[in-house]
């Protein structure tokens, strides 16, 4: 065992008697929504994978330890604490060594997930390939953690907020699986469509998990990324949403915000210009993942 990883008594537990655990990410809690949405969404994403058979594994940075396995207290701290840390793998040694909070994102949770040996990891959307990126050059650490790391990604879709279309190229490139489940478009995170097809379609969470156990069993190393498309009652529709990113990026270019600070950014401005349309589909989406994710590390 790392000595810099600490599991909850629970996900111990439940890992040596290989119960169902899927990983949950901590950024969404620090950066990805306001308090106390997002601690309430925390806690029912966790109530939604015990519903549905498995064992919820929160992951964040604290004390020097990456914690695998959140108590209600230290979620509510991670909400309500404004010096939290957006942990991505760069950062690790850094905010692990000083003993800061970290919040992590994909790149991250996926890398402590497998330390601990969890195959599923339940998020809203991955980072990727941002619109612009033949000027900044600006592509998400997910991507290149998802070559390497066994550790199948359920969430939305790539966020809309980047470009789809080159994350999808680059996850190619990089020879990751890229599944949907359900239909052939590929969803982007608030809408149902997108102005793409799905490399792959599967139509029942014991399907994904053969996929992946072939995968892994092949020598195959590396994550699979499966689309869940976000219930059609709760989305923005494409169109609706691409005109408000366009405008937040328009902003964020004014203001000069650059690197991490760019998707919370991003996010926030939206969630304001949508009444908070944007806000309640994010944690539409997060509690739908949870449900195919559980379903599938109980199949795996």
């Amino acid at each position: 065992m790392n000595t810099f990883l600490k599991l909850s008594d629970e996900v111990a537990n439940a890992l040596q008697q290989k119960k169902p655990v899927v990983a949950l990410e901590s950024t969404i809690i620090a950066h990805g929504m306001p308090y106390p949405k997002n601690v309430e969404t925390a806690l029912a994403v966790e109530q939604t994978i015990k519903n549905n058979g498995a064992t919820p594994a929160t992951i964040a940075i604290i004390n020097g330890k990456c914690c695998v396995g959140l108590t209600a207290e230290e979620i509510e701290i991670f909400g309500k604490e404004k010096e939290v840390w957006k942990v991505s793998l760069r950062d690790m040694p850094y905010v692990i060594s000083k003993k800061l909070f970290g919040a992590t994102t994909v790149a991250a949770t996926m890398r402590i997930a497998a330390m601990a040996g969890i195959k599923i990891f339940v998020t809203g959307g991955i980072g990727g390939v941002h619109r612009g990126a033949e000027k900044t050059m600006d592509i998400s650490a997910d991507l290149s953690e998802m070559a390497e790391t066994n550790v199948a990604v359920v969430c939305a879709g790539v966020k809309s907020i980047l470009d789809i279309g080159l994350t999808l190229e680059y996850l190619e490139t990089k020879g990751i699986p890229v599944v949907t489940y359900g239909q052939k478009s590929f969803p982007s995170f608030y809408s149902t469509e997108s102005n793409y097809n799905t490399p792959l379609q599967l139509n029942s969470s014991k399907e994904i998990a053969e996929m992946l156990q072939t995968k892994w069993a092949l020598g195959l190393n590396g994550s699979v990324l499966i689309a869940n498309p976000i219930n059609k009652k709760d989305e923005v529709p494409f169109a609706v949403i691409e005109s408000h990113i366009t405008n937040a990026l328009e902003h964020a270019e004014k203001q000069g915000i650059k690197g991490k600070e760019t998707t919370p950014f991003l996010l926030q401005h939206i969630a304001q210009h949508t009444n908070g349309n944007s806000l309640e589909a994010n944690i539409s989406l997060i509690k739908n993942n949870a449900v195919l994710g559980a379903q599938i590390a109980a199949h795996l």
